[in-house]
């Protein structure tokens, strides 16, 4: 069995990790993000919101 450490946990992240963790972190800033569901202070994604997000994004 394969264990992958989580990327919040990562201390080194890959080029791919860094470009896709920050741009997330971003996109889910702003308050109006239609996909970001707030717990306290923990940031949770509504998959299927962003899959539609996506699907009608040009460039992100």
């Amino acid at each position: 069995m394969k264990y992958e450490v989580p990327i919040y946990e990562k201390s080194n992240l890959t080029l791919e990790e860094a470009a896709a963790y920050f741009k997330l972190r971003q996109l889910t800033d702003d308050d109006k993000c239609p996909f970001v569901l707030w717990v306290g202070s923990k940031r949770l994604i509504k998959r299927k919101k962003m899959d539609e997000y996506l699907s009608k994004t040009f460039s992100v």
